[in-house]
């Protein structure tokens, strides 16, 4: 077998890597490419992990990328932003390597291998208002990819989330939302939608699948091509049983491969991006308030993320940082119905921000400004809801919204909403009272919030909140709505609601690590030859959602100062 070698149940190489994720694949293509024989190893029959199922974006400051659009970041901002961001959970050293190596990444990645970025001139933080926030120039896509250049391989990706599929073809960010919103307005975005849907049809008969990759599919596809192309092998359907210890040094792993236990050698080190805990009901239990039984939680993230690092980890002498204030990135999230019959976990990333469209409470009150992040959001659900109750809240539309705009699942116009109306997911009234019996809200108080709300909307102001207020409010609005684009009357029935719950998008809770992503023992020192990266490594965020990209970003950065701190490693006994 390439770059390695397989013998009687033992392979031997340099590196081995646990999760095909961003930071797992990261890691292997800098080791690799440092001259190091690396394995991947992915517990699932698919590899891509939680990345192929995401929007793409990295949030990585002082790029080449934002340089080539003329920002040229005033020193230290970014770090005075992620400490005001962190606060008392601010890690100097993780935050310095981070900001000084991932620039350096950037470019390992788009000169020497088949990564690509695309940046925008504005995409504002999240708290762009803060100490160090920024308008853009710090949140970067990857660029789409074509999938026929994976060859068979491309069978063995991961699938995006259905839920944020138009039949079944991923959406590109920014400008493609925008053509396919405004396909039935404009002559050149229907020409753009007709063109793009023909050609994923096509795809879809001769491949069995759309070839044209975007966002976080780009993502898993372009770093699973760069390893490839590395001769990097990847064993799929292939969990860790244990790590293999010896003096204290983690030395490998006994890896579950076509039914046989194989005993991995890793000269150099174990690197583990399993990709966090979010589907461990146990751990959730104990770290998420929301969910005292554990169960209390959707996550749309990959089942099979059930904090096998962590648990790992922890058998070599390794420690897991439980003092964060959010033990993961919060997103609202609506349950929905395939077709199939099968449930669907569906994240509210913009359409809360939407012109028409408010979130309340059961007791029909509004609690948050809703065009805030939804890390932020969910925290304001958490604190609205009164003791004893299900934290759930509800986002209200009219009709003109909702064909305009979609909500949650549901498509704009002109697209059917039976389905979703005969489930049950979006709930209908022809009058607002109606709605409120139909949703289980309190409709006297919930009219006169609407009432409220109607008064000021006209002239775009929400003095309650302050939608449209803040630049991220505004980036995800609509641009051509004033003189608030986020703001409008919630006036024309029949009138629509859908029910939001806690979800994530990956967990911060995670393995104590360095500035080098080796993992720590219970006194804070390196564990020789364990590395952990992505949501396996506890978060440099502090428990915060800075900006978009945040999970994405250090994960590729702390894959690639992994791998590089590998590669000037001396192997174990040399």
């Amino acid at each position: 077998m390439a770059n390695g070698t397989l013998g009687a149940n033992t392979y031997d190489c340099d590196v081995l890597v646990v999760g095909s994720g961003a930071a797992g694949m990261s890691a292997a293509v800098t080791a690799a490419h440092r001259g190091l024989k690396v394995l991947i190893v992915e517990k699932e029959p698919r590899f891509g992990g939680t990345t192929a199922r995401s929007g793409g974006w990295l949030w990585i400051p002082g790029t080449s990328l934002a340089r080539a659009w003329g920002i040229e970041e005033a020193p230290d901002a970014a770090r005075t932003y992620l400490r005001h961001e962190a606060g008392n959970n601010f890690d100097a050293a993780r935050v310095d390597a981070f900001l000084s190596a991932g620039p350096e990444a950037v470019d390992f990645f788009t000169t020497q291998t088949a990564l690509r970025f695309d940046m925008p001139l504005t995409f504002p933080d999240y708290h762009a208002e803060a100490p160090g926030g920024t308008q853009g120039g710090r949140s970067m896509v990857t660029r789409p990819f074509d999938g026929r250049e994976l060859g068979d391989a491309i069978r063995h990706l991961g699938a995006p989330l259905p839920e944020l599929t138009v039949f079944g073809m991923m959406l590109g960010s920014g400008k493609e939302i925008i053509h396919f919103m405004r396909a039935t307005k404009s002559l050149t975005s229907a020409f753009y939608v007709a063109k793009r849907l023909s050609k994923h049809f096509r795809d879809v008969m001769k491949h069995g699948r759309g070839m044209t990759l975007t966002n976080g599919n780009a993502l898993a596809g372009r770093l699973a091509k760069s390893a490839f192309d590395l001769k990097v092998p990847l064993w799929l359907s292939s969990p860790v049983r244990e790590l293999t210890v010896e003096n204290g040094a983690v030395r490998g792993a006994i890896v579950q491969h076509e039914g046989k236990d194989v005993r991995v050698n890793a000269r150099r080190g174990v690197v583990l991006a399993c990709g966090g805990f979010p589907h461990d009901v146990e751990r959730r239990k104990a770290m998420f308030p929301h969910a005292p039984t554990g169960a209390e939680h959707y996550s749309p993230g990959p089942t099979g993320n059930t904090g096998d690092g962590l648990r790992l980890a922890e058998t070599a002498g390794g420690s897991v940082e439980d003092r964060l204030p959010n033990a993961a990135a919060w997103v609202p999230v609506s349950v929905t119905t395939r077709k199939d019959g099968s449930k669907g976990v569906m994240p509210h990333f913009i359409d809360r921000a939407k012109p028409g469209v408010i979130a309340v409470m059961r007791d029909g009150r509004r609690f948050a400004n809703e065009g805030n992040s939804y890390h932020d959001f969910v925290q304001a659900m958490v604190k609205a809801t009164k003791p004893g109750e299900e934290i759930a809240a509800y986002l209200i539309c009219d009709h003109h919204a909702l064909r305009k705009y979609g909500l949650g699942c549901v498509p704009p116009f002109p697209m059917p909403l039976g389905h979703h109306l005969k489930t049950g997911y979006l709930m209908r009234g022809a009058t607002l009272s109606e709605l409120a019996k139909t949703a289980g809200i309190d409709a006297k108080t919930f009219e006169t919030t609407v009432k409220e709300f109607n008064a000021e909307a006209a002239n775009g102001s929400d003095s309650r909140f302050g939608k449209g207020t803040r630049a991220y409010n505004r980036y995800q609005g609509d641009a051509l709505h004033g003189p608030n684009p986020c703001i409008a009357p919630i006036e024309q029935g029949p009138f629509y609601a859908i029910k939001m719950v806690i979800g994530d998008l990956g967990t911060y809770a995670g393995i104590k690590t360095d500035e080098n992503a080796r993992a720590l023992d219970a006194n804070g020192q390196p564990i020789p030859g364990l590395y952990a990266a992505g949501n396996d490594m506890a978060s440099i965020m502090g428990g915060n959602y800075p900006g978009a990209g945040i999970t994405l970003g250090p994960a590729l950065t702390f894959g690639y100062i992994a791998g590089r701190h590998l590669a000037s490693t001396a192997a174990h006994g040399a």
